[in-house]
């Protein structure tokens, strides 16, 4: 892969809360061992009440978000019924499957996690980048610093956390990636999945520069 293509080399956690799910991501996008963005938005609703982290080439993850978006729109207003989660992630699968099998110069790589809640409960989706899917009953992580992470996931998850508790331990996971992963940086964003809906619970960009 050129080492200039636009990528989030990136640190994505999902975790399985009794009461719903927790979502978490850095903003960091890297080009080769630039940083190339700093704020870059890694979990985007795809609907009220789904959404996706994105790892891998960001112009791909990015692209593959904005179709999935209006190609559910389009599914509503012709059966006049929400989608489920299932049906979500089966449509994204189905687009990583396709992207990355197409020729190009510039192999389309990217990895989801897809989340949400419908009628039948709560939901956690693994979207591997190779158009795989696999349900997730406890955490996943995704992308450079998924190692770090996983280390306090295995640590520290246990069966049956509250949602503010799984609040506390991505924000665990993202900052010790954010310690040791050159491609993982520059904030955190932690969004909640629950009966009520998606909304945002932490967005902090961190600092970087020294004052003189």
């Amino acid at each position: 892969m050129d080492d200039q293509t636009l990528k989030t080399g990136t640190t994505t956690v999902g975790i399985v809360c009794k009461d719903g799910l927790v979502m978490g991501a850095d903003k960091r996008a890297t080009a080769g061992y630039l940083v190339a963005h700093k704020k870059t938005e890694k979990i985007c609703k795809i609907t009220d009440t789904i959404a996706v982290t994105m790892a891998g080439s960001a112009s791909d993850g990015q692209l593959l978000v904005k179709l999935a978006q209006a190609e559910l729109r389009l599914k509503k207003l012709r059966t006049n019924k929400e989608t489920s989660v299932k049906e979500a992630a089966n449509l994204i699968a189905r687009m990583v499957y396709s992207n990355i099998r197409k020729f190009s110069l510039i192999p389309g790589i990217s990895h989801f996690l897809c989340g949400g809640v419908d009628d039948t409960g709560f939901y956690l989706y693994d979207l591997f980048a190779d158009g795989s899917i696999e349900l997730v009953d406890d955490f996943i992580s995704s992308g450079s610093g998924s190692v770090m992470a996983y280390g306090v996931l295995e640590t520290l998850y246990k069966k049956g956390i509250s949602v503010n508790e799984g609040v506390d331990l991505a924000l665990k996971c993202v900052n010790a990636a954010l310690q040791r992963d050159i491609a993982t940086g520059n904030g955190i964003q932690i969004i909640t999945i629950t009966k009520d809906g998606i909304k945002i619970v932490l967005e902090k960009e961190l600092n970087m520069r020294i004052e003189a």
